[in-house]
């Protein structure tokens, strides 16, 4: 499997970071931050 670029990471980092900031409730952060990494990882395959 490629390494994901930089960009790519760095994106995905701020997004958690703004689902935790946004976000509460610790069950709706799992689920948008996995929906985050499907929308990536689903693309690729």
């Amino acid at each position: 499997m490629k390494r994901m670029p930089n960009s790519i990471k760095k994106y995905i980092r701020q997004e958690k970071a703004r689902i935790r900031r946004e976000n509460f409730d610790s069950k709706k952060q799992k689920e948008l931050i996995a929906e985050l990494y499907n929308k990536f990882f689903l693309k690729k395959e």
